[in-house]
């Protein structure tokens, strides 16, 4: 199994991005072989030409960032053969409109127009090939990891929901091993046809009968309970042995804080903050920054003129919210509401579909253009372009006191965007801010760079998209 940024990632998907990006390259050979057919020496001068290596890099970026955006590589999106072939179609469209924008800007890069459209054809085939294969050879060279879970109560049940939702994992919970002293051997509700395979004792038989590969300890009270001797027997021997709240977190991308015990912040790995760490974030916080205003300023020109149009009141409205270490700032953006959204109510949650929300207000909530002009925060410092989402203090007091470790969110700077708005809708209420704390403190335990910019590109596709959260 598969872990990037401390989340369990299918090694199918993984291979399919290599094995694509190849047969892209191969593809775009095979089609400069066709279209040269008749001159093996233009053929041969073509793509041992110096340029043709770049060529080929912007084609296979391209393309496979169109496949990312179409969901073709997330195997929990579970398509038939026709709703592919539609994906795969539809992403070489958008390929093919992009690289032609970027051929008539940087004319250099263009590959041939006989090469293109060629290439384009052979790609398309040899991709859905190479899909109907893997599925294929998957489905019979694979082999299913065999979970084993100890425990049969609540942290059993949701471990055992997680993992089966993960097809793309090729998983198999063979059962549950009851941790009561009561010799009970009642089913736990909600197991879905999962059943008790024994008690703790049993540990060693049921792993060498059912030939477990991994141990999941979901044990609720453990003083006493987990048969030490057993799993560090099994450990060594090169089954792996897993706490509960690591599993789930790395299933889910949050870290289910009805779970968690405040050891397992202490002891589990994470939390780093390198200074080194901080400063290239700061520095890409400001490049970013001056780059994404630079270039938004005429998309932001249209949307004051919309917002203008539309209703009255003030194109961009200041709004204190909470930052780094508790302090509070003036947050911009576009104003998506009516003026008096808030008369003789005061601060109000923002709803999915708030009638508070102007007609304009609608589509740049939907594709996120009301944050736009955030980027003078985070060129400020007060904001950083990835990182947990300012809250309006009046919530923070609120929040703090309902759930526990909701501070932690501000020990870093708020962000432009962040895992909990990629992963997770608008925030209607105290049980919504809960789950999105779960996001944030998964971000902070697992904050790199470049877990920031997989973040930066779901944020570009929820603005090309409006599809956003899950």
């Amino acid at each position: 199994m598969i872990r990037i940024f401390n989340q369990e990632v299918s090694p199918k998907s993984m291979l399919l991005v290599v094995f694509e990006g190849a047969f892209i390259v191969f593809g775009l050979v095979c089609g400069a072989r066709l279209r040269f057919w008749s001159n093996t020496t233009e053929f041969h001068s073509y793509v041992q030409a110096p340029e043709f290596a770049l060529q080929a890099l912007i084609f296979v970026i391209t393309l496979q960032v169109c496949f990312y955006y179409s969901d073709l590589y997330d195997l929990r999106v579970l398509r038939c053969n026709r709703d592919q072939l539609v994906s795969v179609g539809q992403s070489l469209g958008a390929a093919c409109l992009l690289l032609g924008l970027m051929y008539f800007v940087f004319p250099p890069l263009l590959i041939g127009r006989g090469v293109f459209f060629i290439s384009t054809a052979v790609v398309a085939a040899f991709v859905f090939m190479l899909r109907a294969l893997l599925d294929r050879a998957w489905q019979v060279a694979a082999p299913k990891q065999k979970i084993l879970i100890l425990g049969s109560q609540e942290l059993a049940v949701t471990a055992a929901t997680e993992l089966m939702e993960r097809d793309d994992l090729h998983l198999e919970v063979i059962g549950f091993l009851d941790s009561g002293s009561n010799g009970s051997h009642a089913e736990p509700s909600g197991i879905h046809g999962s059943r008790i395979l024994g008690k703790l004792d049993d540990l060693e038989m049921v792993v060498k009968k059912h030939h477990v590969t991994r141990i999941v300890v979901a044990i609720e009270d453990r003083r006493g309970a987990l048969p030490i001797r057993d799993l560090v027997s099994l450990r060594v021997q090169g089954i792996r042995v897993e706490d509960v709240h690591t599993t789930v977190a790395a299933l889910s991308g949050r870290i289910w804080l009805n779970m968690v015990r405040p050891s397992w912040f202490i002891f589990s790995e994470g939390f780093h903050r390198a200074r080194i760490t901080l400063a290239l974030k700061r520095m890409l916080d400001l490049s970013c920054g001056l780059i994404g205003l630079m270039v938004s300023l005429p998309v932001m020109l249209l949307v004051a003129m919309a917002v203008r149009l539309d209703s009255r009141g003030p194109v961009i409205f200041s709004q204190t919210r909470v930052g780094l270490k508790g302090k509070c700032f003036e947050l911009k953006k576009f104003r998506s509401m009516r003026t008096d959204a808030e008369a003789g109510t005061g601060a109000q949650w923002a709803q999915q579909n708030d009638s508070r929300v102007t007609r304009v207000g609608k589509y740049l909530r939907k594709y996120r253009l009301d944050e736009l002009p955030q980027f003078v925060n985070v060129i400020r410092g007060e904001m950083s372009f990835v990182g947990p989402r300012p809250e309006r203090p009046v919530f923070v007091d609120q929040l703090r006191d309902l759930i526990s470790y909701y501070d932690e969110r501000h020990s870093v700077r708020p962000g432009l965007t962040g895992w909990a708005q990629v992963q997770y809708a608008y925030g209607a209420s105290v049980q919504d801010a809960c789950r999105k704390l779960e996001y944030d403190l998964f971000y902070l335990k697992n904050m790199s760079l470049i877990f920031d910019m997989v973040i930066i590109l779901k944020t570009i596709r929820i603005m090309l998209t409006g599809k956003g959260g899950r």
